[in-house]
């Protein structure tokens, strides 16, 4: 199964509210998925972020594809760069979460 962490688009009309999900990549778009790992608000000033960055990167280990539009905002959160840090062998994950 191939597995994307994409955006679903919330709220009502003219008034888009995203959560960050894990989801088979053959689910729709606003349809089943797996997993929340957050959401993005982009109507508040400044725009709304929050990514639960243990979820994240697990599922980023596990094989997760993120969509365009879902990795700008794992890079925004850090959650790429602590990704490639633990996959260099930079940092370990354990350590990770006793700094922050």
């Amino acid at each position: 199964m191939a597995v994307k962490i994409r955006l679903k688009r919330m709220g009502a009309k003219k008034r888009p509210f995203y959560r960050l999900v894990v989801a088979d990549s053959r689910s729709p778009r606003d349809g089943r998925f797996i997993e929340e790992i957050g959401y993005y608000n982009p109507i508040v000033e400044p725009a709304e972020l929050s990514v639960d960055k243990d979820k994240a990167l697990a599922w980023l280990q596990k094989g997760a594809q993120p969509s365009e539009a879902a990795r700008r905002l794992l890079s925004q959160a850090g959650v790429l760069e602590l990704f490639h840090n633990v996959k260099a062998g930079k940092v370990t994950v354990a350590s990770e979460g006793a700094e922050g």
